[in-house]
């Protein structure tokens, strides 16, 4: 594969406002842990190659296990994930898929009873970020592999 271009280097205003919400979103007070779940569990479903290999470097880096990445696609199958982290899944999927469905109150409800309202809304804004990062590494094909954890 080869890149189609790279964004950053064509609009580094882009690039900054993409930033801007990744800051908002790492810096929200969710756990490490959980947002590197989400954003893994949205790139896969967003078939983004380049997200997956950063984001599960950046997990297994911060002590997440194998068997729990290697399970994500079928979280709900296992008994690997907290009630919290399969909340946050739920709703990661719900707002990715957001025009399959319309992301229904009882989802909403049931995750309201693990995040609070600024949570809820760290939380959406940490899937709308690895939405957007998703579209633009499938769009201009960023080349995935030569990611490396910081």
């Amino acid at each position: 594969m080869k890149e189609r271009l790279n964004y950053s280097k064509v609009s580094p205003m882009a690039l900054t406002a993409m930033l801007g919400v990744e800051k908002y979103a790492a810096n929200s007070g969710l756990e490490h842990s959980l947002y590197e779940l989400v954003k893994t569990r949205a790139s896969q479903i967003n078939g983004c190659a380049y997200c997956l290999d950063m984001h599960t470097k950046d997990a297994r880096k911060a002590g997440e296990t194998e068997q729990r990445l290697y399970a994500l696609s079928a979280w709900r199958e296992t008994p690997f994930y907290t009630e919290r982290e399969s909340a946050a899944l739920a709703w990661a999927e719900a707002v990715t898929l957001i025009s399959e469905n319309d992301v229904p109150d009882l989802l909403y409800e049931a995750t309201c009873k693990y995040f609070d309202e600024k949570e809820m809304v760290a939380l959406t804004m940490a899937i709308i970020a690895i939405n957007g990062w998703n579209r633009l590494a499938i769009s201009f094909r960023t080349v995935p592999g030569s990611y490396q954890t910081q």
